[in-house]
């Protein structure tokens, strides 16, 4: 258990951290088995699993960058207009602090004294807080550190169906690539559960569950278009 006896401000990078990795087992062990069941040579299969990891890491790292910058527009939107609207009309302001503190339990009195020593402490800093839900500067959108996190999850996710591809015997390829990608999904799933507090059998089954179904309905599409002998 963390320090604090709290797991939630993990949330935000554990998510992209497992939604990254599982993407880059999932996708390009499913890639992997799929253009192997097609009855192309094992160079080609490789070739197209690396094509596969750089194609998939550049992809998640430009729609981290895109939603997550989309999400800190919104962010400074509302900073701006909370900032001016402090400027124009402060006691309204405070008034409004005042009256979200005691709306969370505050007594009236006692509310209005609080809300004015959050004030003359950070006046900006005190709405995000209450009436924005923004967890200060360190919980501000950063699109670029989610941009990297996200490709570089995806990258070491990858990373594992394609060394098994890459280290199989000869007419083993599928059957070592499906079992390395289950592998590193109970891995990721039993960690994942873990630093979230969550029940990790719960989340090995999830993620080996869906991780099989993906490589099974692209092993059985690749198999439905076999070009080899």
């Amino acid at each position: 258990m963390p320090k604090d006896g709290h797991y939630i401000n993990r949330s935000n990078w554990l998510r992209a951290a497992i939604l990254g990795a599982n993407d880059g087992i999932v996708s390009t062990a499913s890639l992997l088995v799929g253009v192997e069941a097609v009855g192309m040579e094992a160079r080609a299969v490789l070739l197209a699993g690396l094509a596969g990891l750089c194609a998939g890491a550049m992809s998640m790292a430009a729609a981290e960058y895109v939603s997550v910058s989309a999400q800190a527009n919104v962010e400074e939107a509302d900073l701006k207009r909370e900032r001016q609207a402090l400027i124009d009309d402060p006691d309204y302001e405070l008034q409004e602090l005042a009256d979200g503190l005691e709306r969370r339990g505050v007594e009236s009195g006692l509310a209005l004294i609080v809300a004015r020593q959050m004030t003359i402490h950070d006046a900006l800093d005190a709405h995000a807080r209450e009436e924005l839900g923004m967890s200060g500067s360190d919980g501000r959108s950063r699109p670029l550190q989610a941009a990297f996190a996200s490709a570089l999850s995806f990258t070491l996710g990858a990373a594992m169906p394609l060394a098994g591809a890459v280290l199989s015997p000869v007419g083993m390829l599928s059957v070592v690539v499906a079992v390395v990608a289950l592998l590193a999904l109970a891995l990721l799933g039993g960690v994942g559960a873990w630093l979230g507090g969550a029940p990790v059998g719960r989340s090995i089954l999830r993620v080996t569950l869906w991780g099989s179904a993906a490589m099974i309905l692209t092993s059985a599409l690749g198999g439905f278009f076999q070009t080899g002998p």
